[in-house]
């Protein structure tokens, strides 16, 4: 289980060409690769891949919305890098 997340995180490096944030208002399509890592319960039809590289999704609460961090199922932030 370990070396499948491994791996998807390593496809979803090399998928980075380079790191260009979402424009306001729209949503990233995910690659399989990085919907593969996302835990449960996390809206990805408003994902939003922001200057720091990683994914966020629009979280609706009770009071107000606001976006945070796509997770994996180990708590971890979903990102990718800048290859240069």
């Amino acid at each position: 289980m370990k070396s499948k997340v491994w791996l998807a995180l390593g496809a979803v490096v090399a998928l980075a060409g380079c790191v260009t944030t979402t424009p306001e208002g729209q949503s990233e399509v995910l690659p399989e690769e990085v919907l593969a890592l996302v835990a449960p319960g996390q809206d990805t039809s408003t994902v939003r891949l922001e200057a720091d590289g990683c994914y966020w999704f629009l979280h609706r609460g009770p009071v107000e919305s606001t976006y945070i961090p796509l997770l994996t199922r180990e708590q971890r932030m979903i990102c990718v890098t800048a290859q240069g």
